[in-house]
């Protein structure tokens, strides 16, 4: 886990990572999340200063649904088109719970992360809460999907 920053509590990570996981807790009440009862806040912080949430929306048609880290991406491409993203945070609660519960980014996040950072030409880092509780801050998107699919697979399958 090279370059990866593990921190035992939120209050051993800097002081942007810290607000930033403050961002993404405050957006846990706007989760639609009555089937899993598992509510998901997202924070983006922007290179203008600016800090985008999104929240988990849930969907009686799975997967209509939405995760909290796509809803702040998308959210970031149609309200601040051109900016780029520095950090994102990722924290999750149990509905009925008061503490924080360990969640990282699924696979179809990553995925869209990491094209965020392709479009963005800059990596971004990644502040999530592990299943050891620990909190852990990736240096891009890209480290959390080493064998990752891009337009350059796009572009290699038009070729073969």
């Amino acid at each position: 886990m090279k370059d990866f920053v593990l921190a035992p509590t939120l209050h051993d990570l800097d002081p942007e990572s810290i607000d930033l996981v403050r961002h993404a807790e405050r957006a846990l009440p706007t989760a639609h999340a009555p089937y899993s009862e598992f509510q998901v806040g997202a924070a983006l912080l922007l290179d203008n200063g600016v800090i985008v949430t999104g929240a988990n929306q849930e969907n009686a048609a799975y997967p209509s649904g939405m995760c909290a880290e796509r809803v702040a991406l998308f959210a970031l491409a149609s309200q601040y088109p051109g900016h780029a993203i520095k950090k994102l945070a990722v924290v999750a609660q149990h509905k009925t719970g008061t503490e924080l519960t360990p969640a990282t980014c699924c696979g179809g996040c990553r995925q869209v992360m990491l094209e965020f950072e392709y479009r963005q030409g800059k990596p971004f880092e990644v502040v999530m809460l592990t299943e050891e509780r620990r909190w852990v801050k990736a240096p891009s998107a890209q480290s959390l999907l080493p064998f990752c699919f891009t337009s350059s697979t796009l572009r290699a399958a038009k070729i073969n």
